[in-house]
């Protein structure tokens, strides 16, 4: 078998292509012309390194012409050619991005991909990609509702302030009511959970009436006072008040809550007054999200009342008042950070940017 005139090379490009062997990063295709030059170096003819890497003599014959044209460097992976034609023009790409941020036709409430690529007559596989490009999802929408309250600032500087310093000596609690909770009995019993398969339960249910549930999380604690009731008038309000003064019959009581009509109404004022160590404080309209018992009613659905499977509303009762007996025996506080200034701030830029809204 004849061989081929070994490559000539230097001992710095020796050093040179050793470390791209050595190094475990290296792509796959230079390590493998490196180690084509290499063995050139060391004398081996072309058919030789074609059997021992698995290449053809042709293969062989570019790298080591690429090796003397262009060195070391010249081994390095090249940019693959290709069609360019199928490329998107950026005029197309700002098109694509202005149409799905502005209104639909009439008739429709949201850009879809394929609406999209008819208008600029491109595939809904390469809108697709343009939106996921520039972070754009109409598919997906939340809701949001910003306080228009005049008082908005004076009432978060009072509320965050209880979260933040509470007063001395005194109790903070956040009260308010979650209505609506209904006692649903599943058509047939759900099946529980099994290996490789999630719990399962029916589509379909039977109502048997809802339930309100009256809560004071006690901010410091964590600790929840609670009450069922029927309805959710003034009267089981003032009526829940009276059990709380009881709960704490030795303290001040600061009071966060909400602007419902059932807490300000002219029995409730009244009996406010004749109880002065029971101070209300109000979070500003459309802000409940201000009103830490907010975030506990979200832990009891999620925990509780999701998938609950009652059938009655003493069931439900007691289901739920069995939560909350377990929640007291190891209650979580709720730590506020956001300090109320950064809440005004916010709250300001958000009413800059419905304000020039496109409707």
């Amino acid at each position: 078998m004849g061989r081929t005139k070994p490559l000539e090379l230097t001992a710095k490009d020796r050093k040179k292509l050793e470390a791209v062997l050595a190094r475990p990063t290296s792509p796959a295709g230079l390590a493998r012309r490196a180690r084509v030059v290499l063995l050139s170096a060391d004398g081996l003819s072309g058919v030789e390194i074609a059997l021992r890497l698995g290449l053809t003599q042709e293969h062989v014959c570019r790298v080591r012409r690429r090796f003397v044209e262009e060195g070391v460097d010249g081994l390095a992976d090249r940019k693959k050619t290709g069609r360019k034609d199928h490329a998107v023009p950026q005029a197309t790409i700002e098109r694509i991005v202005q149409l799905a941020m502005s209104p639909p036709p009439p008739g429709r409430t949201r850009w879809t991909t394929r609406l999209l690529a008819r208008e600029v007559g491109h595939t809904s596989g390469t809108v697709s990609k343009v939106l996921q490009a520039n972070g754009l999802k109409p598919h997906l929408t939340r809701t949001y509702k910003v306080s228009r309250d005049p008082e908005f600032a004076k009432k978060v500087r009072d509320v965050v302030g209880l979260y933040l310093n509470p007063p001395t000596n005194a109790i903070v609690l956040s009260v308010d009511e979650k209505t609506q909770i209904q006692a649903l009995e599943r058509t047939q019993l759900p099946l529980p959970l099994r290996t490789g398969r999630a719990s399962r339960h029916t589509h379909d249910y039977k109502r048997h009436g809802v339930l309100d549930l009256y809560a004071a999380l006690e901010v410091a604690t964590g600790k929840v006072v609670h009450e069922c009731t029927e309805r959710h008038t003034a009267v089981e309000f003032l009526a829940f008040m009276k059990k709380i003064v009881r709960a704490y019959p030795r303290h001040d009581l600061h009071v966060i809550l909400d602007n419902s009509s059932s807490h300000s109404t002219p029995a409730v004022k009244e009996w406010l007054a004749a109880h002065p160590r029971v101070k209300f404080h109000y979070t500003p309209t459309s802000a409940s999200w201000l009103n830490q018992v907010e975030g506990f009613f979200g832990i009891l659905a999620k925990q509780s009342l999701y998938l609950a499977d009652m059938p009655s509303k003493a069931a439900l009762r007691r289901h739920i008042e069995t939560y909350l007996d377990s929640w007291n025996a190891n209650p979580t506080a709720f730590e506020w950070t956001k300090p109320a200034a950064a809440i005004i701030r916010s709250h300001k830029r958000m009413l800059d940017r419905i304000s020039q809204a496109v409707h």
